[in-house]
């Protein structure tokens, strides 16, 4: 092992760009706490004074203005002798705090690991970079966004990897969920042989799809002019669980079958109840079954015509369980108002309309309808990372593991099922290097449910040879209880052995394909 000194580090090669700067720099006693949330795929640890060699790479692309920078992440003491690249989250592509997480448990864990900025400064403030003029995208930066350097970042770390420990990292592994699920997907399709394995969860690879499906509710809100309190939203979320929690043949409070599940919310209009929030009784309108149902079937044309996915049943539509909700709205004094999530109407205003200013909440059913259609025509191009033919990550001996919520609030599972099975169209052994998990009670990404040993799997499957199977979950059910569970690879499902008898048993649930 070499010395932290930037000397030591050659200038990568990277195709039709120039390195205007290696730095290095030697960190010591660093410490974080990493909970799953930074750390997709793994379980949470303490990060107790790591030392580590801060690499930090920055170029720019002939032709290009925008300087990329890739900082990797090289353990003195403790290296295990593989690579683990952190994926980004939101519209960050990397290097800001919740991909600085993943890489903190990465070192924990003595990986070397990886992070690239994608040439943009403030991840956090997209109105700071995605448009280079009103009415003109920032193409070259949406493209680096979109995934066209990623294969760069891989390039990067491997080299440094090469000159401070004098020889390659034995197995190189990509983690994200996300964003950083998307990434993990464009590197499979486009540079196949850039990772052994990859952890890809909740994949936003239908970006152009599901970002501004979003604000589908919020749109039909404008529309009618009427706002449901989140108390509505969340009685009709309260009565379709006990309609059909108990499907799967467990009675928990968690729908683990929606599909199943065929739950009218018409039919409770006009039923009186009281909301705890507000400390008064209130009257189900019509206008929040509209809304709740709307959100379960998805968004569709002005003619009742697919457009895309909606959210499951169980799902938290109003941001009060999982601070994130598309139905979401603000109430003063008994008048609501829609409460969009930011990500949604960003997308609509510099993506699709392409103006920082554009009045998101004036959007009629038929603006809607060609937001859609130019959403998708427009950025699939530049953004999609929703090509099924793996065949070459497939033939170059890749492996891949993804787990998705089943209560999603912002992601449908849907699109990742129907993806795994497009698979199958260009690898019919998808099985033999790819496994999905949908995962019954999990938001986005994280949270109640979420699993911890994707990873571990993940590595024994590319190093051992070891199929993955059953993976274990952990839910807290809606009697308070913690219940040990497993989750199955798709198209496999949970199912509970009612003769065992203890639902907070995992060994008395088992994988069927019924």
């Amino acid at each position: 092992m070499s010395s932290c000194e930037p000397s030591i580090f050659r200038q990568p090669t990277l195709e039709g760009a120039v390195v205007q700067s290696v730095s290095a720099q030697l960190v010591t006693n660093y410490s974080r706490q990493v909970t799953p949330v930074y750390y997709p795929n793994h379980d949470g640890l303490q990060v107790k004074n790591a030392s580590f060699c801060n690499v930090t790479v920055s170029y720019t692309h002939q032709g290009q203005d925008g300087l990329v920078s890739v900082e990797t992440w090289l353990p003195v003491d403790s290296w295990n002798g593989r690579l683990q690249v952190a994926g980004g989250s939101g519209l960050g592509p990397g290097r800001f705090d919740m991909s600085y997480g993943n890489m903190a448990g990465a070192i924990a864990e003595g990986y070397a690991t990886s992070s690239t900025d994608a040439g943009i400064a403030d991840p956090l403030d997209p109105y700071s970079w995605v448009l280079e003029s009103p009415g003109k995208i920032n193409e070259v930066l949406v493209r680096h966004w979109g995934g066209d350097i990623l294969n760069d970042m891989a390039i990067i770390a491997k080299s440094a990897i090469q000159d401070f420990y004098g020889r390659p990292a034995a197995y190189s592994y990509f983690n994200g969920c996300s964003q950083g699920g998307r990434q993990g997907f464009e590197l499979a399709q486009k540079h196949p042989t850039a990772f052994d394995g990859i952890a890809a969860s909740a994949p936003a690879i239908h970006w152009a799809q599901w970002a501004p499906a979003m604000f589908w509710p919020q749109m039909l809100m404008n529309v009618m002019g009427e706002y449901p309190h989140s108390c509505e939203l969340n009685l009709l979320t309260a009565l379709a669980i006990q309609e059909c929690d108990g499907h799967d043949g467990v009675v928990d409070g968690i729908i683990s079958n929606p599909g199943a599940c065929s739950f009218d919310p018409f039919q409770y209009v006009g039923t009186n109840f009281t909301c705890l929030r507000e400390g008064r009784t209130m009257e189900l309108s019509r206008a929040a079954a509209v809304i709740a149902n709307a959100s379960w079937t998805g968004p569709t044309d002005s003619d009742g015509n697919f457009i895309w996915y909606g959210l499951n049943h169980g799902t938290d539509l109003s941001s009060d369980a999982t601070g994130t909700g598309i139905a979401a709205t603000a109430c003063t004094n008994s008048v609501c108002k829609g409460d969009p999530i930011p990500l949604a109407y960003q997308w609509i205003q510099l993506f699709v309309e392409k103006d920082p200013n554009y009045d998101y909440n004036a959007i009629t059913r038929k603006d809607y309808d060609d937001i859609m259609r130019r959403s998708g025509a427009e950025l699939d191009p530049i953004v999609a990372s929703s090509n099924p033919n793996l065949a070459a990550f497939y033939q170059t001996g890749g492996k891949m593991m993804t787990y998705h919520g089943l209560y999603d609030q912002v992601i449908p599972v849907q699109a990742t099922r129907q993806y795994y099975d497009d698979i199958r169209e260009f690898v019919p052994e998808v099985q033999d290097f790819y496994r999905f998990y949908e995962v019954p009670g999990l938001a986005h990404c994280f949270g109640n449910g979420q699993p911890t040993t994707v990873f571990d799997a993940l590595r024994a499957w590319v190093e051992n040879g070891t199929v993955p199977g059953s993976l274990p979950s952990t839910l807290i059910d809606v009697y308070g209880r913690e219940s040990n569970r497993i989750i199955c690879p798709y198209p496999e499902r949970v199912t509970f052995v009612e003769d065992c008898g203890d639902s907070t048993d995992a060994a008395c649930f088992t994988c069927t394909t019924a």
